[in-house]
């Protein structure tokens, strides 16, 4: 069985009814913990993660046209894509579908305010009938109209990323299985970029062999372009162009792929093209980064806070702290997700703090490259926090030539 039908094999053997369960009652524990009567989510990735029915994913992400309310107890209603409603048959989470009503200009023009006061009527309505009194409801993201015409039907409107976000965060056994099947999709992307690295080459061209691979396998789509080359890898954050790859460069790349299943891969790697020799400078850059992410995967256990982890994490050297990564880990799940734990030195400004809790599952990063310098070297891996330490979700290896 070669690895790519593995990958088909291993899907069909991941009871998805347990892992769409585990998922809804992780939501219902957070409102329930918070206070919340329901929660009406519109995020197409919390949608998903909160029911395990998708549609038109990317479109949604611009378009509010598909949304779920979801009580602390009671019902789980959909609200569909006009004339979509089959899609979600048979989904156990899903106890009802309504065609739902799409708050923006574009789809309702001047009648803006007279769509967002119905549909705040219909969500009220489901509050008063399945949480009584309780009039608090969370919202991940909303049209300002809905969130008006909410609030004038008696409805208390509050955040619904704080709750969508610790539900996400601790992975059942059945969503671990699914993110190893995401990140050996990605790794068979992985091996294939490597063979077509070549001079010559094109970012995209390189790029699109991930993608391919990807959608075979029925994964989704990739979140960002982030591949580049030479010159283009500092500063990091430059998106994959029509650039030739050259003999003698680095080509550094985040995955950012959510594969089969939904599940979010999120490694990096830098290659080093051609069959020349590297410089020292390029080896040396790539050893810093590799060391950073080396003793920040070790630094991870269970217990440990947030702030604790940025105090204790490497240090990085003053000529790469500029145009450091802007964080040094985050969760991974269907996203990238709660939490983000930045460097120590930016704690007070941008961090918070919480703990790292078992099966929560960790992406560590790197970034090393100094400001106006030729090249930059992008490193990550994707670890599950377990009881004694981690678990290496990839087994993709490190650029051998780089470590000598």
């Amino acid at each position: 069985m070669d690895k790519l039908t593995s990958i088909r094999h291993d899907k069909t053997q991941i009871d998805l009814v347990k892992l769409r369960n585990y998922r809804l009652g992780r939501v219902r524990e957070q409102l329930q913990s918070l206070g919340y009567g329901g929660i009406v989510l519109f995020d197409p990735v919390n949608l998903r993660y909160a029911t395990g029915s998708r549609n038109m994913q990317v479109f949604m992400l611009r378009n509010p046209g598909r949304y779920v309310f979801i009580p602390a107890d009671g019902p789980v209603v959909l609200f569909d894509f006009p004339n979509c409603e089959h899609l979600s048959e048979g989904i156990e989470t899903i106890d009802e579908v309504r065609s739902a009503l799409t708050m923006s200009y574009v789809a309702s023009g001047y009648n803006l305010e007279d769509t967002a006061k119905k549909w705040a009527q219909e969500i009220a309505d489901l509050m008063r009938q399945h949480a009584g009194e309780n009039n608090k409801i969370a919202v991940d993201k909303i049209h300002p109209s809905g969130a008006i015409a909410l609030a004038k039907e008696g409805m208390r409107v509050v955040d619904g990323q704080e709750p969508i976000e610790h539900a996400r965060s601790i992975k059942s056994k059945e969503e671990i299985e699914a993110m190893k099947i995401s990140v050996r999709t990605a790794e068979a992307g992985m091996v294939r970029m490597v063979e077509e690295l070549k001079p010559g080459v094109t970012e995209n061209e390189l790029w699109s062999h991930l993608h391919q691979t990807n959608i075979a396998q029925g994964g989704d789509y990739v979140e960002t372009r982030l591949l580049s080359s030479g010159e283009r890898t500092n500063p990091w954050f430059q998106e994959c162009s029509d650039k030739v790859i050259n003999e003698g460069e680095l080509v550094a790349f985040d995955t950012d792929m959510n594969g089969p299943l939904g599940y979010f891969t999120d490694i990096s790697r830098t290659f080093y093209c051609g069959d020349s020799k590297p410089t020292d400078e390029q080896r040396r850059l790539y050893q810093t980064a590799y060391e950073q992410v080396q003793f920040n995967k070790e630094l991870l256990k269970p217990g440990m806070t947030f702030k604790e982890y940025a105090e204790k994490g490497w240090q990085i050297p003053d000529e790469f702290f500029p145009n450091r990564y802007f964080t040094v880990a985050h969760g991974t799940g269907l996203s990238g997700e709660y939490p983000y734990i930045v460097y120590s030195e930016d704690f007070d400004e941008k961090g918070y703090d919480g703990v790292i809790e078992e099966n929560m599952v960790i992406s560590v990063e790197s970034y090393i490259g100094s400001p106006g310098g030729k090249e930059g070297v992008k490193l990550e891996e994707q670890l599950l926090v377990t009881k004694d330490g981690v678990e290496n979700f990839s087994s993709f290896p490190f650029e051998e030539k780089l470590l000598k």
